[in-house]
């Protein structure tokens, strides 16, 4: 990936929500597999699809950083209350 895609990503991110973005790539992904699309038209509905799935990845990134961070808090708290 190079920076102006991840770029186009995280602006993406920032107006697209997961359920959203999850949403487009499927309409993606159902115009790219009914073929009858231009060789132009497939490519760009690939980049697209790129996008899509970019920031649908950096959504759940984000999920999963915050709740590794709750289950590592709570075992923090959990094991500060056995230690006392």
């Amino acid at each position: 990936m190079t920076g102006k895609t991840d770029k186009t990503e995280q602006a993406a991110a920032e107006v697209l929500g997961y359920e959203q973005a999850r949403d487009e790539l499927i309409e993606v992904v159902r115009r790219l597999e009914a073929g009858g699309t231009t060789l132009e038209e497939s490519l760009a509905l690939w980049e697209r699809g790129e996008e899509l799935a970019g920031v649908c990845r950096r959504w759940l990134d984000g999920a999963r950083a915050r709740l590794d961070a709750a289950l590592a808090e709570e075992a923090g708290a959990e094991g500060a209350e056995g230690a006392g």
